[in-house]
């Protein structure tokens, strides 16, 4: 059989302009395609949707490549330690969020380096797509699968769902993925009168059907000039990837449209790139092959949001199994995944989307039992089930999650069971809740940001020194077998993991501040007899009626009087804080006005004076009384971040950059005041 894995390197640059990172010395980046050839008769790739239904090549093997980066020391083997950076949506965000660096996709300059936090420690970081479904642009990194057909060479159909939602006026148009830099599913007929477009306010209010006449597979095409000087023309042009609607589509309406697709690709191979491509990079040894043929010991892997829950999916469908003998990634940190799963290895999957809100794509189905590392049972349907159930290969976990999760992301039940009874996780797993904090935490962030279509500025809390902490927590543990701290979550038993209505009576009642109506909760849905298969015969539905135990239970954080979380890890700003910071905010009018918005978080500020708190009715304590000066707010943020550090949860390098955030942060505040 010939070679699984074949890299081709296009590009090998000094990176930073070689730039010394310590005593890991300079690094240097390699970007290009790594080719697979695989068996899809063979157990290992065998179980993957479609795959058995493309093209294959002269050997009987199927083809499909994968876009990769990596950066690595230049001169010997650094820590020997692998970084595997799950790319979100084929971005690039590993530097963002551990080294503080901007925003990137094509990482060379210094700039990009941040703080060098990673390049310092000397990991090599390994980014690779595993996402069939994204298109080229951006600096996206891409993984190229074939199209699947039927044995007689006739085209693969089904019904599928796909939700718009338009959050500016304006729009006529969207890609049937519903975004640009995602493949679409193609209709397999222009005709609308075999398609089905509703409209509706929210979720689960009634929909309305939108006449087959006004609307279009079709898009619009522009030109800049026009050779009967009219200008810039436009022309309507049929199109089996988008959809169009003749009056626009209005803002903050949930739009759904139901049409039988074609051509689907064996997205599930996804998980066997990870595998094959970090198997190879640690186990092939002849340098001409493998950039990295004898540097690496230990691999790990890292993700947010998405990503994090293709690390749960990737574990608990056993692919952390070496084809030789144990483990891929000898640990993980899956980050704000929430309780969910991937939803790729189906047919029609769609890989890069929401993972189901309580108002964008709700009946989005990634996640479903099971949520909690460790066993428990569905009250619901009975199975007993757990991520991590192969101890020969199931990595250590470090699995981190924002206040947002708790509200958007069921992350309740990570840690506890269907019906919200505590859960101990197992002794390779440790959960951490980064109280009042938001899915997306901005390591830059330098001032408030407008509320944009929510009611209240977005969430400030500042988080990314944690992951500083918790990379080094779990290399120590990995190595040393020196486990990290207990893990720091909301209790069912201590009170700090609540219902809802006894959170809502905690929260205080903050002048012109609405609470969400609840948690994004989750009844059940039906997926149909072949949804272990791969295969969806229809779009899948709720089957709860609404009635008392048809519904997992969903539970949130308990809050203090200002409105912060309890329990979990307080950053500085929390710790010592200027503001209410929680993990929702809510539409504001016009814009699905009450439903919380995708995973924001809200930043409310404490009143500035006690005349402001009396004359306000906002029961919270002001930063006046509260702090003398900015001075006496510094002292106590840095105060914070010495116990963090005491506890492992902070690194003492961060002490300096918390204060300093929290003074440019904090600027705007105090000199509000009278």
């Amino acid at each position: 059989m010939p070679d699984i894995v074949r890299l081709k390197i296009d590009e090998r640059e000094d990176f930073a302009d070689g730039h010394r990172f310590g005593e890991s010395g300079p690094f240097e980046r390699l970007e290009g395609r790594a080719h697979f050839s695989v068996d899809p008769d063979d157990p290992a790739w065998a179980d993957i949707v479609d795959l058995d239904k493309v093209a294959r090549n002269e050997e009987g093997l199927v083809e499909y490549a994968s876009d990769f980066c990596i950066l690595k020391p230049k001169e010997g083997a650094g820590n020997r330690r692998l970084l595997f950076a799950y790319g979100n949506r084929g971005n690039k965000r590993e530097l963002q969020f551990f080294n503080d660096a901007p925003a990137s996709n094509r990482p060379r300059s210094l700039a990009d380096a941040g703080n060098g936090f990673l390049m310092r420690r000397g990991y090599t970081v390994v980014w690779a797509a595993w996402e069939g479904d994204l298109l080229p642009g951006d600096g996206r990194l891409c993984l190229d699968l074939p199209v699947a057909y039927h044995p007689d060479g006739s085209r693969i159909t089904g019904l599928i769902r796909r939700e718009f939602i338009a959050d500016r006026l304006g729009v006529s148009t969207f890609p049937l993925s519903g975004q640009a830099s995602t493949r679409s599913d193609p209709t397999l007929s222009l005709d609308t009168t075999r398609a089905v477009l509703t409209k509706r306010r929210y979720p689960d209010s009634t929909r309305t059907k939108i006449a087959a006449d006004r609307f279009a597979f079709a898009r619009i095409e522009y030109s800049a000039s026009a050779l009967d000087a009219q200008g810039t023309e436009s022309a309507l042009v049929e199109s089996d990837c988008h959809l169009h609607l003749f009056d626009g589509f209005e803002a903050g309406q949930i739009y759904e449209l139901t049409y039988t697709a074609c051509d689907p690709r064996p997205y599930g191979a996804g998980h066997a790139v990870v595998r094959d491509l970090v198997n190879f990079l640690r186990c092939e040894g002849d340098p001409a092959r493998n950039p990295l043929a004898g540097s690496i010991d230990r691999a790990y892997a890292w993700g947010r949001s998405q990503t994090g829950r293709c690390i749960r999916d990737f574990v608990h469908k056993g692919y952390n199994a070496a084809p030789s003998k144990g483990r891929i990634f000898d640990a993980v940190m899956p980050h704000v995944s929430g309780a969910g799963l991937m939803w790729m290895n189906q047919r029609f999957s769609r890989v890069v989307s929401p993972a189901g809100q309580q108002y964008e794509d709700h009946d989005n189905c990634a996640d479903r039992f099971p949520f909690a590392y460790g066993p428990s049972t569905d009250h619901l349907s009975g199975l007993d089930d757990a991520i991590l159930k192969r101890p020969d290969t199931d990595p250590l976990v470090i699995h981190t999650q924002s206040a947002s999760e708790y509200w958007q992301r069921r992350g309740s039940l990570v840690h506890t069971d269907t019906e919200g009874k505590d859960l101990e996780p197992p002794e390779n797993v440790r959960i951490y809740l980064w109280s009042s904090s938001q899915h997306f935490a901005n390591p830059n962030i330098t001032e408030l940001p407008s509320p944009g279509i929510c009611r209240q500025p977005e969430n400030i809390v500042q988080t990314s020194m944690f992951l500083r902490a918790m990379l080094d927590a779990l290399d120590a543990w990995v190595v040393e077998g020196r486990p990290p701290p207990a893990s720091r979550i909301p209790r069912r038993a201590d009170g700090t993991l609540v219902d809802f209505d006894e959170w809502a009576a905690q929260f205080p009642h903050i002048p012109g501040v609405v609470k969400p109506k609840s948690p994004n909760l989750l009844p059940r849905l039906d997926f149909g007899p072949d949804f272990s298969k791969g295969l969806l015969r229809e779009p899948p539905r709720w089957i709860s009626d609404g009635a008392k135990g048809d519904d997992y239970a969903i539970l949130v954080p308990a809050v203090d009087a200002d409105g912060n979380d309890v329990a979990g890890v307080r950053a500085p700003m929390v710790a010592a804080p200027l503001c209410t910071y929680t993990g929702w905010n809510l539409r504001r009018k016009g814009f699905g006005h009450g439903a919380m918005h995708v995973l924001s978080g809200s930043t409310i500020p404490f009143p500035d004076s006690d005349e402001e708190a009396q004359w306000t009715g906002d029961p919270r304590p002001s930063i006046q009384s509260r702090y003398g000066s900015i001075e006496d707010y510094l002292r106590a943020i840095e105060a914070a971040a010495r116990r963090l550090v005491e506890e492992r949860l902070m690194l003492e390098e961060d002490i300096e950059r918390a204060v300093e955030r929290a003074k440019t942060l904090g600027e705007a505040f105090f000199d509000a005041l009278p």
